[in-house]
């Protein structure tokens, strides 16, 4: 299990094939994106649309229509990606989801949890699209489960 909602996973590595393609010179479609990411189609639809609303992707219709990303979309955070589709909880939220978790009332795990959640907000600013998008045109990532592809 990742440490990301199912819905932010998907969005991760939709953005993520979305970007390597939009590098070649490609707009896709959402079947190819499902294809490739191992994701539901219909699940998909609804992870991009939010993508989209919140100025992750782009999409265009047509025959030559499909989404991609700009160099604009490029310089986006992980973070970015990860706040449009399950909101800021994982940077501002409770470890142990309780409401009234502050400074002031604060809940078992809160201090050790406080040092893990700056950590992770500073990993997930520091990394634009683009970063990623240049390993993965290498070839040093994958974006889907499968050792053989």
């Amino acid at each position: 299990m990742g440490m990301f909602s199912k819905s932010a996973e998907y969005a991760i590595r939709a953005v993520f094939f979305i970007a390597k393609s939009s590098y070649l010179d490609k707009k896709v479609g959402i079947k190819e994106i499902a294809n490739n990411i191992d994701s539901p189609e219909p699940f998909l639809g609804k992870i991009l649309q939010q993508l989209s609303r919140n100025g992750i992707v782009r999409s265009s219709k047509g025959p030559n229509g499909g989404f991609y990303l700009t160099d604009e979309e490029m310089n986006k955070k992980l973070s970015e990606v990860i706040k449009a589709i399950d909101g800021d909880e994982i940077f501002i939220g409770c470890a142990m989801g309780l409401s009234q978790c502050s400074e002031e009332f604060p809940c078992p795990l809160h201090g050790e949890f406080k040092a893990v959640r700056a950590e992770l907000t500073r990993i997930l600013n520091g990394v634009t699209l683009a970063k990623f998008n240049d390993e993965l045109v290498l070839g040093q990532l994958k974006l889907n489960r499968s050792k053989n592809s």
